[in-house]
């Protein structure tokens, strides 16, 4: 048995295939789907999506928030954005992250704003396609 994976963002379809495992990164933490799983719908943060292939190989993808939907071994999630981690460029991401974890820790001594949310968000997905692109 396996499931159909599709990740589907607002400009692309970032991956449609037959996979054997999905795990998801809900807002509630990491979420394992096999064939059979129960019906669900469930909120995805930003995060790595781990997909194992008929193959026994693993891949990641780097999502930037969105909705999942489990249906009969169908597993669709919309995602604000995503990135398949094999096409993200290493040495980039890795400056980018240094740059958003700089200005995270920058405006760590200042109480709650707008500028800090906005620094913890970049720093966030800038976590996530390291992450991908090194799994």
């Amino acid at each position: 048995m396996s499931l159909t994976l599709r990740v589907l963002a607002p400009d692309k379809s970032v991956f449609d295939a037959t996979v054997e495992e999905v795990i998801l990164p809900s807002t509630t933490g990491l979420l394992g789907i096999l064939p059979g799983h129960i019906s669900m719908v469930t909120a995805i943060g930003i995060g790595v999506l781990k997909l194992r292939k008929s193959n026994g190989n693993w891949n990641s993808i780097a999502l930037m928030g969105g909705f999942a939907e489990v249906e009969s071994d169908d597993v669709t999630v919309l995602v604000n954005s995503a990135e398949l981690g094999q096409d993200i460029d290493q040495k980039s991401i890795e400056q980018e992250l240094e740059k958003a974890k700089n200005e995270l820790i920058r405006l760590e001594g200042e109480g709650p704003s707008t500028d800090k949310m906005k620094a913890q968000e970049s720093f966030d997905k800038a976590r996530a396609k390291f992450q991908a692109s090194t799994q």
